[in-house]
C-alpha cells in the first residue's frame, strides 16, 4: 500500500494532505465552539460542576463526526 502512495503524483498527495488537514481542523474548532458555549452558559449560571460544558462538550463531538463522514461521502 504504500508503493502505490509513493506511485501517486505529488500534487494528489498534496491535495489529500490538505483535505484531511483541514477536516481535522474543522472538528477541532467544532468541538472547541461547542464546548466554550457550554461553559459561557454554566459560568452564567454560576455552575460549579460543568455540566453544561460536558454535554455540550459531547454533542460537539457528534456534531464533527457527523460533518465528517457527510463530507467524506460527498467526496
Amino acid at each position: 500500500m504504500l508503493e502505490e502512495e509513493n506511485n501517486k503524483p505529488l500534487n494528489k498527495r498534496a491535495s489529500n494532505y490538505i483535505k484531511y488537514t483541514g477536516v481535522a481542523f474543522q472538528m477541532l474548532a467544532t468541538i472547541v465552539v461547542f464546548t466554550f458555549i457550554g461553559y459561557k452558559i454554566d459560568e452564567h449560571y454560576k455552575n460549579d460542576n460543568f455540566i453544561i460544558t460536558a454535554i455540550l462538550g459531547i454533542v460537539g463531538v457528534g456534531a464533527s463526526l457527523y460533518q465528517v463522514v457527510r463530507s467524506l461521502n460527498k467526496n
